[in-house]
């Protein structure tokens, strides 16, 4: 293919009609990895939906009787009709068609992935001590699906996206397609691939293309394959991986090295990298020549490949040192192939050093003279003890004197020698770009994950909840030069990303917000003993038992206000960083929606409007008032307007122009030449057409 994509450009030079139309035709065949990640990218996912709305033309599936604990029906059935809590079902059965009639509270709702959706959320309340600062969100939903909704709110606007999916144990810890993938199943981790691609297709549509960051952590169990599936999601993107000490004690596994450890893929969108931080101590370390607690000096003679003065002449040259061994006097011109060192005669008062290696053979310098000079002047050279032509000199490499240039090492002072003295490394913190090895007792995840997490929500447990500050600490790589940067996390489970977001705004008073998604699964084990208790998903006996209600919100509610669920002020400390009573809770607004799956024609028509505002008010900032209902023909807020009425534009666009920090403007019409004349009145202000915009975004949503 390479060979074929020089040909290419050399036709497009000639006839580029004829290149372009060969590219149309090759990039299909492109798609035929022959190479890289291969796998059974399996039927689009299903998911059911329990508690949700049946309508007329709904996919169903029949639930089982109360207290079975069989799996039921897995046909898809569609609604025919509905009377009296009662609904009549069709499902094709071969060349027959099976007709059924069931009690509609006998049925879920099911929504494949391969069809649109049109989404709405529904409020469940709210938590508010931050003033004007946004509201940082919870939707509890279907995360493919939520996806799917954020990318009419927030295409293209995220700045991080931090995700704890999955690790694919075997031990019944995720779904696909309703069902439990157990260890043995063969199919286990192409399912996983083909659950994750969907996932990342559509976040990719969310970050900024121009400057963002995707980070995912992992385990050894799927690594490899997720380390494949984000290069070529993401071929654009620099990734890197970081191995993070999660567990210092290690978990002994028979068989196997005991698991101290898991991994984070930073994937790098554009302009993004990683930015040296005001660390503490526990990030720098003194020890080994690959050190980050403070300047490194290498040795100025060439070891390695190509180490001798044979084939490299212009690398052969003397240093002048006086004589007493403690300053530089000048530097010598290379003496030239075929001439002896031994004829060159230092200047008085001084001796000639070289780069003569151990065994006496000659070496050559690392640098040129013309570069050395200028390296010398800046205080970059520095001598060793005094061993006569043998005295060694060190420099500071490339690397070494950007980071001077850049501020990480402050120059407090130089050697007799000239050489830079740069601050010593103390038990404070100093600006720092750690390696790729993460050994931070902060991170540590039973002790600042499962025992913090019993903080504020004493009694309830979450499996393998992540340290909060190993979450705070992979955020603030992302987001600490954005003090208003939007982070999403779609696998949000007991809601450490956003618990973290409101550490890191804490620390600098930023305003960054946090959309955490999550669905509301009970546990396998929990699912047994409710299903014994006559309980089925919907019901709310069972649904109160789900992550998001359970764990989740209760989790954000005490993380703001400083009390669990119980009413209790929330035990113990906040360490590291800002050390303060977690009692004391944050200045910070939250606010909790369940997705909802809406009629594009009760949309299309305007009967839709309670689904869809809490979307517009999330476009617009998720700031200040939401606008849920309209009395008149139009309402505005201090971030956003909607004008339903377009007799009533004059007095609309007048309210919006009295208003320094209106951010968008939705106009609700099926007349574009009326929406541009509103929209050219207001051309400092976004603006969008309702519900146009959002029927076309939902029907191009996805490929799946």
């Amino acid at each position: 293919m390479s060979r074929l994509s020089d040909l290419l450009r050399a036709a497009g030079q000639l006839d580029p009609q004829l290149a372009k139309d060969l590219e149309e035709e090759i990039q299909p065949l492109q798609k035929r990895l022959r190479f890289g990640l291969n796998f059974e990218r399996h039927a689009p996912e299903a998911v059911e939906l329990a508690g949700h709305k049946i309508r007329k033309g709904s996919k169903v599936r029949m639930l089982p009787p109360r207290g079975s604990s069989l799996r039921g029906d897995r046909r898809l059935w569609r609604v025919e009709s509905l009377t009296n809590g009662e609904a009549v079902i069709v499902t094709p059965a071969g060349d027959e068609v099976e007709t059924a009639r069931v009690a509609v509270d006998d049925l879920v709702l099911v929504a494949e992935f391969r069809e649109r959706i049109y989404p709405g959320l529904r409020p469940d309340g709210e938590v508010c001590r931050g003033g004007g600062r946004p509201f940082h969100t919870v939707i509890n939903g279907e995360n493919f699906h939520v996806l799917e909704q954020l990318t009419f709110t927030h295409e293209n606007a995220v700045d991080a996206i931090y995700i704890d999916p999955p690790y694919n144990t075997g031990a019944r810890d995720w779904k696909y397609n309703n069902d439990y993938v157990e260890g043995d199943d063969l199919y286990r981790h192409s399912k996983w691939l083909a659950f994750m691609e969907r996932r990342l297709k559509i976040a990719k549509r969310l970050l900024k293309p121009e400057d963002s960051v995707l980070i995912v952590t992992i385990d050894e169990k799927e690594y490899l394959r997720l380390g494949l599936l984000l290069e070529q999601v993401f071929p654009e993107a620099r990734v890197q991986m970081v191995s993070v000490g999660i567990n210092p004690a290690s978990v002994a596994r028979s068989g196997y090295f005991g698991r101290s450890d898991e991994y984070a893929f930073y994937v790098m969108l554009g302009d993004f990298g990683i930015r040296a931080l005001d660390l503490g101590a526990d990030w720098i370390t003194t020890k080994g020549r690959t050190h980050t607690g403070d300047v490194r000096w290498d040795l100025l003679r060439r070891s390695g490949s190509s180490p001798t003065r044979e084939g490299h002449p212009d690398t052969f040259y003397p240093f002048f040192v006086t004589s007493d061994g403690k300053a530089f006097h000048s530097v010598g011109e290379p003496i030239g192939v075929g001439s002896s060192r031994f004829d060159t005669v230092p200047p008085p008062g001084t001796f000639a050093v070289w780069p003569i290696r151990q065994d006496g053979s000659e070496g050559r310098w690392g640098l040129q003279p013309s570069t050395v000079r200028k390296v010398l002047a800046d205080g970059y050279l520095r001598l060793g003890k005094a061993k006569g032509e043998q005295t060694p000199i060190y420099y500071l490499a490339s690397g070494e004197r950007a980071k001077i240039q850049a501020g990480i090492y402050e120059v407090v002072g130089r050697e007799q020698d000239g050489s830079v003295i740069t601050a010593a490394v103390g038990e404070t913190s100093r600006l720092t770009i750690p390696g790729s090895q993460w050994r931070i007792p902060s991170h540590d995840a039973t002790q600042y994950g499962t025992r913090l997490l019993s903080n504020f929500i004493p009694g309830r447990r979450f499996p393998f909840p992540k340290s909060l500050f190993a979450v705070e600490d992979s955020l603030r790589f992302a987001v600490h030069s954005k003090p208003e940067a939007v982070v999403v996390d779609f696998f949000a489970g007991s809601g450490t990303t956003a618990h973290a977001v409101m550490r890191l705004n804490r620390q600098d008073g930023g305003e960054r917000q946090c959309i955490s998604v999550t669905n509301n699964e009970v546990s396998a084990d929990e699912q047994a003993r409710l299903r014994q208790a006559h309980l089925r998903p919907g019901d709310a006996g069972w649904e109160k038992w789900g992550i998001c209600d359970y764990i989740t919100k209760p989790r954000i509610r005490a993380a703001i206000t400083g009390t669990t669920p119980e009413g209790e002020p929330v035990k113990g400390d906040y360490k590291f960083v800002d050390e303060f009573p977690m009692a004391e809770g944050f200045e910070e607004n939250a606010a909790f929606f369940t997705l909802t799956y809406e009629s594009p024609f009760m949309v299309s028509t305007d009967r839709a409007f309670a689904a869809i505002a809490p979307m517009l008010w999330l476009r617009a900032g998720a700031r200040g008032e939401r606008i849920d209902s309209i009395e008149g023909g139009w309402a505005v807020t201090e971030h956003y307007g909607i004008l339903r009425d377009l007799d009533q534009a004059a007095e609309f666009i007048e309210a919006l122009n009295e208003r320094e920090q209106i951010r968008i403007a939705y106009v609700v019409t099926d007349d574009e030449g009326r929406y541009q004349q509103v929209a050219s009145e207001v051309p400092h202000i976004e603006t969008v057409r309702l519900y146009e915009d959002y029927l076309r975004n939902c029907e191009s949503t996805g490929d799946f």
